[in-house]
């Protein structure tokens, strides 16, 4: 296991750090959801709060879309030599042999 520090170790930082981006999304939706379920005229006349809920949505399908569900999946295992049989592509689907 890698250590950072005395306390730290690379699975803990990375469970910190999932466990703290996980809650801002969230709280995006909760915040968002509530407003657009109670105070639908208010958010829809708010252009300060459109926007910043567009450039938000906008941020977190960008990175989704480069970080988290590539298009290549298959060709990133066989680079790695790995039978890809036993590793699931994006949507929950195995990749064909």
């Amino acid at each position: 296991m890698l250590v950072l520090t005395r306390e730290t170790t690379i699975w803990k930082a990375w469970i910190g750090f999932n466990a703290s981006h996980s809650l801002g999304i969230i709280l995006f939706g909760a915040i968002y959801g509530y407003l657009a379920f109670a105070h639908n005229q208010w958010l829809l006349r708010s252009g300060f709060l459109l926007l910043t809920g567009l450039i938000t949505l906008t941020a977190y399908a960008y990175l989704g879309k480069r970080y988290l569900w590539p298009a290549r999946t298959t060709a990133h295992v066989h680079q790695f030599g790995t039978s890809n049989r036993s590793i699931p592509h994006a949507g929950g689907r195995f990749c064909p042999p």
